[in-house]
């Protein structure tokens, strides 16, 4: 994380759209583009270099600065930042749906392929890829079958794994982690782990070859030419 030496906070400062202007401060280390540096002492406060200029900016309510996120305007989700020694204010701010006015939050206790995504205190939904769901405790989408306690992951992904497969399939050529695929579709294959299934999507500009059962270039897989994810 970069940060902008500041030999004396006492400096003057000015309202300057909507930011904070530094006025008799440090001068940025660099005169063009935009840098963003650490404060010294605050976790919600972070100094921006534009063109030179230097303002000391506020990450918004449920963000924090670390200078490796960018949810908004520099700032991260505040469980995903290490403060360090820098003080941070988690005061939340709430509204109807939103704890933090940015934050990500289920959209209910039980397993969901939905979770809600707040920016400026409204709550948006969101659904994960087709295949996952919500889970809480990563923040982020994760396969159903590892969260099993409150997940049916056969339900999720609309398959059931066999218990057992002919050894001469192309099935078991992955055994133990078997693969199947998804009929009528060019992007996505079935692979089961430890009996419970995941939908895994092909790559970017890759096709399902049901031949290999793996992802292919869609100019060797003449039923998938014409489906080529974007």
């Amino acid at each position: 994380m970069r940060s902008l030496a500041i030999a004396v906070l006492s400096f003057s400062i000015t309202s300057f759209a909507g930011a904070v202007l530094v006025q008799d401060g440090p001068a940025c280390p660099e005169e063009h583009g935009v840098q963003a540096y650490a404060h010294p002492e605050s976790c919600n406060l972070f100094f921006l270099c534009t063109n030179g200029t230097l303002t000391v900016e506020t990450c918004e309510n449920g963000l924090l600065f670390d200078g490796k996120g960018n949810v908004h305007h520099h700032c991260n989700y505040n469980w995903a930042v290490d403060c360090g020694h820098r003080k941070a204010d988690l005061t939340p701010i709430s509204t109807p749906g939103c704890e933090y006015q940015f934050g990500l939050y289920p959209d209910g206790q039980e397993c969901s392929v939905h979770y809600i995504k707040c920016a400026y205190g409204e709550p948006i939904p969101h659904q994960c890829d087709p295949g996952l769901v919500y889970d809480e405790r990563i923040h982020g989408c994760n396969w159903p079958d590892l969260l099993a306690e409150k997940c049916n992951p056969e339900a999720v992904v609309g398959f059931k794994c066999p218990t057992k497969v002919p050894s001469n399939s192309l099935a078991a050529k992955f055994w133990p982690y078997p693969r199947f695929p998804v009929p009528g579709d060019c992007h996505r294959l079935i692979t089961c782990v430890n009996g419970y299934p995941r939908l895994i999507t092909c790559g970017e500009g890759k096709v399902v070859d049901e031949r290999s059962l793996s992802c292919e270039e869609p100019e060797t897989v003449p039923r998938c030419a014409n489906h080529v994810r974007k």
